[in-house]
């Protein structure tokens, strides 16, 4: 542990020593260097400009929309019976769904990275294949594979164990819309660790279990919750991968994002408006909570 302590101690100090000055002139030569962006003025407007018409115009209307009901008719609408078991169903699936990403996404990225393989590019290729497929293409196929003479459906179901139309099938589509953010969140940082942690590991006689957990993992620890916490947020609102597998059957499998589907072909548009703002604040709290941890590991790198 002498050995691994005084190598971390090394790269600190090396690390140190090819940054300016934390104080005095060298801090002020990095703020000053960070204002001396070329045209920053004009891509400071296009980018306000485009944040504001494509992200915060239609989000404040949905807020606008939905203060046409009072505290109170908004209260009865998001603690309704059957929107918070909507509520329940979403969270609760795309929560195991991103854990499951996580584990399976962090071996993925670990394959592509520290190993070379036939079909190695191809299978690097298909990772991006749930963000390119459509949602309801991906939904029925799905559906089709986890049905009882379906070929995944079919083998579990020798066991008595349902995919299809169950809380499970929304699992399972959940982990094939969120694997890519863990494994494009961390492949970039597998593939820029230093081959000496490693060794530092072996130095030690530590077995790579204590090596990866010890060593590896606290340094890809943050890119594998960023991964995580983007594919909870993007399970949170998937519906059309989704509504085919789950039998939306109310108080069981339906999701909150068929609820507000069904709403609006009531034309009850505030009550989904009402609910959708539930769910933005959600992943607006998920997000805010990944781009804290993002900022508080970039500090300590710093």
């Amino acid at each position: 542990m002498d050995i691994l302590t005084a190598f971390t101690n090394k790269r600190e100090k090396e690390t140190n020593q090819n940054m300016p000055e934390r104080n005095g002139e060298g801090m002020k030569q990095l703020r000053k260097q960070k204002r001396v962006i070329p045209g920053f003025g004009l891509t400071l407007g296009i980018t306000v400009s485009m944040l504001g018409v494509i992200v915060l115009i239609p989000l404040l209307s949905l807020i606008i929309y939905t203060a046409k009901l009072s505290w109170r008719e908004f209260l009865e609408v998001v603690t309704a019976k059957r929107v918070l078991y909507a509520f329940w169903v979403s969270v609760s699936t795309s929560f195991l769904a991103s854990l499951i990403n996580a584990v399976m996404g962090l071996i993925l990225a670990w394959v592509l990275v520290k190993y070379e393989f036939p079909g190695k590019k191809i299978m690097d290729g298909m990772i991006e294949l749930p963000f390119a497929l459509p949602t309801a293409v991906a939904g029925i196929a799905l559906t089709h594979l986890t049905t009882k003479d379906g070929w995944i459906g079919g083998l579990f179901d020798r066991f008595g164990i349902p995919i299809a139309y169950t809380k499970a099938g929304i699992v399972f589509a959940l982990v094939f819309v969120g694997i890519p953010f863990v494994v494009r969140s961390v492949q970039p940082v597998l593939e820029k660790l230093d081959v000496s942690y490693e060794e530092a590991g072996e130095m030690i006689g530590a077995g790579p279990v204590y090596t990866f957990f010890k060593i590896i993992f606290p340094e890809i620890r943050p890119a594998l919750i960023g991964g995580f916490t983007m594919a909870f947020a993007r399970c949170l609102g998937e519906y059309g991968s989704v509504v085919f597998i789950a039998g939306n059957a109310p108080y069981d499998t339906e999701i909150a994002p068929l609820l507000i589907m069904s709403k609006l072909q009531e034309f009850d548009y505030t009550s989904a408006t009402a609910i959708a703002l539930v769910m933005l604040v959600t992943a607006f709290v998920i997000l805010l909570v990944n781009s804290m941890i993002q900022y508080k590991a970039a500090k300590k790198v710093v």
